[in-house]
């Protein structure tokens, strides 16, 4: 399996709760945190549904 790294570029204020439970979930807390996970079918469900969120680029 290939990996994908996630960085945190917005802001999670004014988003809904599952958008911000999702982010934790990812590991992302701060703004500009990267974070590597492998790229399974619920990682990129869970980055596809913040997309608008975050930055992702493959390792």
């Amino acid at each position: 399996m290939a990996k994908i790294k996630v960085t945190k570029v917005k802001s999670a204020i004014n988003r809904t709760q599952n958008q911000k439970r999702i982010l934790e979930s990812l590991g992302l807390r701060k703004m500009g945190q990267t974070v590597e996970h492998e790229d399974t079918p619920n990682i990129l469900g869970m980055v596809n549904k913040v997309q608008h969120l975050v930055s992702v680029e493959t390792v």
